[in-house]
């Protein structure tokens, strides 16, 4: 298993978690097909050493939260995140939503649902433009001065914004997309990384055309005896000692997969060749 980190004042946790989303049915929506097997997923995530689990009110809506409780609960040893701040309208659709009354009430409810009483991390899934950004942080500064949450993430964020919040709560962690083909928020994970702050990748194992024939991926996974998936996981555990990757799979043996990446080294020449990949 791969080195760990500590998010905030919390435990320190195996850098290479397990991201909720894809447990829940078609375009986000509804309950698995196979509920059982979900559970089961989360289960083995847990018994190859995966202690962090992140998830959040919108998978489902509610869905995620649910097998989280009915998978893992008391959850001993391991630290849950989940995250408010998007309304649900239907399939695939996220709406922006960080009226404090409602980030309050979501925490409220993720709290009934995981069955806690206190939220190891709890991130605002997206800052609303419509409502004034400082509101949003300082409803998080509340809940955690409450004690309902111990640590504050954000989610999809930029620099200034992670600068502005800071001054509002202490923020832990950001969950930005960042992969080996979309490195967009390169700036914000040097930030992160200056900072010790923790940098959650969201879909994380894509590597597109690198993974095809004759790519570096797939060159590099068919050298070193590994998976594609599994190469993109590691690259990104070298990248940064702050980076924590949340692979998610509704598979059995896709989350065997994913938790073998944690101890997989890739040597000088093949980080080099993936670093310039892009």
């Amino acid at each position: 298993m791969t080195s760990t980190f500590r998010i905030g004042d919390g435990p320190a946790v195996n850098r290479l978690g397990f991201g909720t989303m894809q447990l829940t049915g078609p375009g986000v929506w509804g309950p698995p097909a196979d509920p059982d097997t979900a559970v089961a997923v989360l289960r083995r995530a847990a018994e190859l050493g995966t202690d962090l689990f992140d998830t959040a009110d919108s998978y489902g809506p509610e869905v995620a939260e649910d097998l989280l409780r009915r998978a893992l609960h008391p959850y001993e040893g391991l630290t849950v995140a989940t995250k408010a701040g998007l309304l649900r309208t239907g399939p695939g659709e996220w709406h922006p939503c960080g009226r404090p009354e409602y980030l309050r009430q979501q925490c409220e409810m993720s709290l009934r649902r995981l069955g806690v009483e206190r939220i190891d991390l709890f991130q605002l899934h997206r800052i609303d433009p419509q409502v004034p950004a400082d509101e949003q942080f300082g409803v998080l500064a509340a809940l955690q001065a409450e004690g309902k949450v111990a640590a504050v993430g954000l989610s999809e964020v930029g620099v200034e914004e992670i600068e502005r919040a800071s001054r509002v709560v202490d923020v832990v962690t950001v969950q930005n997309r960042y992969n080996l083909v979309d490195r967009a928020s390169d700036d914000v994970l040097r930030w992160c990384t200056e900072h010790g702050v923790g940098f959650l990748p969201w879909f994380p194992i894509a590597s597109g055309r690198l993974a095809e024939p004759g790519g570096p991926v797939a060159e590099i996974a068919e050298r070193i005896g590994a998976t594609a998936s599994q190469v993109a996981l590691a690259w990104l555990l070298r990248r940064s000692s702050v980076m924590l990757p949340i692979p998610g799979t509704s598979s059995l043996a896709h989350v065997e997969e994913n938790a073998a990446a944690g101890g997989i080294v890739l040597d000088a020449e093949s980080v080099e060749k993936l670093d310039a990949a892009a």
